[in-house]
């Protein structure tokens, strides 16, 4: 399956997110953020790709304005891969 990564600039609102995320029934994990980024509070929200419309939507609704990036993540013959998204 595939997930994605939302970075945030701050963890305040990184845990806003992921505790809105799993109360609509998303499992999240927190991680590392991808060194693609370059920028953020070291920390992530992963999560399958099939939450990406209602991540959107509460990263909108809730003023979660420290949002950063998303990532998609893929892997494919033992590598891993993050391509930006939004």
């Amino acid at each position: 399956m595939t997930k994605l990564i939302a970075v945030f600039k701050s963890k305040t609102q990184l845990f806003i997110f992921i505790r809105l995320l799993k109360s609509n029934g998303a499992f999240v994990e927190t991680v590392a953020t991808p060194k693609d980024a370059k920028i953020g509070c070291g920390l992530s929200a992963k999560f399958d790709q099939g939450y990406f419309n209602l991540a959107v939507k509460l990263i909108n609704q809730n003023g979660l304005d420290t949002f950063y990036q998303m990532y998609k993540v893929t892997k494919k013959d033992g590598r891993t891969s993050t391509y930006r998204v939004l």
